[in-house]
């Protein structure tokens, strides 16, 4: 199955963010800390070129720590400010302006030279659908001033948000971009939730997960699913899964769709553990 999602107003609010850059001190890069490889959007390199940007791995309640570590680390070891952050509860939120001041440093020494009175930082958030920038916005903000919601495409419209007397943050919609190279980063993206359901084969996209996790995290499998030993074959583990939670038709036969849709949405809710679908190595392998 080919996984592709670019409807218009992405496109539409690609433009605008581009327009708007101009205005911009720092950029906010927001990912998803159970797949920050394939969260990344490249179009985002082009459009932040030449500005200091934040790196915040979010969602990393539902994240392997372990694997969050290495995914920090690596961004660092790139010359990254990076943050892991949970913009649910908050965790690591308290961290962001502080280092927004730092990368914006240079830019309020420029001004102290010219004899300028500092202002507000003015900060972009930028991230693919579903990401969690509402949720994280409403956080630094202290009230709801963004929609939010469990699914891509919330936000339709860019909006001025000022956070305090230090910042000034633009939330956007979020933006993928018109073709994935890797057909993996389609399969996690849709794993987690940042494409829409509608537009995809959920047996596909649930066996791509079972698979996963059968070489990751096969304990996880066996506690969450009650299965003791795991079978060779990824469609009979897909069958086990299916008896065990009771998901028959008539004559017996296993309800798949049913099956899938549990299996999706107890791995974006982390009822099936905390699991991150990349680790960095698979940069260069290629491969998951």
């Amino acid at each position: 199955m080919t996984i592709q999602w670019y409807p218009g107003h992405m496109a539409k609010a690609r433009r605008e963010v581009t327009e708007k850059l101009k205005y911009i001190d720092v950029v906010i890069e927001l990912l998803d800390a159970r797949a920050p490889l394939s969260s990344r959007n490249p179009v985002i390199d082009e459009l932040a070129e030449g500005k200091p940007r934040l790196i915040l791995l979010n969602k990393t309640d539902l994240a392997d720590p372990t694997v969050t570590k290495a995914w920090t680390s690596h961004f660092k070891e790139n010359g990254a400010s990076v943050i892991s952050i949970n913009s649910q509860n908050g965790q690591g939120t308290e961290r962001i302006e502080a280092a927004c001041r730092e990368l914006a440093k240079p830019l309020f020494e420029r001004w102290e030279s010219k004899g300028m009175k500092p202002r507000a930082i003015r900060v972009v958030i930028l991230g693919i659908p579903n990401v969690g920038k509402s949720t994280l916005i409403n956080r630094l903000a202290s009230k709801r001033t963004a929609n939010v919601g469990d699914r891509p495409g919330i936000t339709k419209k860019q909006q001025w948000i000022k956070i305090g007397t230090s910042l000034e943050l633009l939330d956007t919609p979020g933006i993928l971009w018109p073709k994935f190279e890797d057909q993996l980063t389609g399969y996690r993206l849709a794993a987690t939730g940042a494409i829409k359901d509608e537009l995809l084969d959920f047996q596909d996209i649930a066996l791509f997960v079972l698979t996963y996790l059968k070489k990751e995290y096969p304990t996880f499998i066996q506690a969450r699913y009650k299965v003791d030993e795991l079978p060779e074959d990824n469609v009979e583990l897909f069958d086990l899964i299916g008896e065990k939670r009771g998901f028959l038709q008539k004559r017996g036969y296993i309800d798949y769709d049913k099956t899938a849709e549990t299996v999706l949405r107890e791995l974006r809710a982390g009822t099936i553990g905390a699991i991150t679908l990349e680790k960095p190595s698979d940069i260069e392998a290629k491969t998951v």
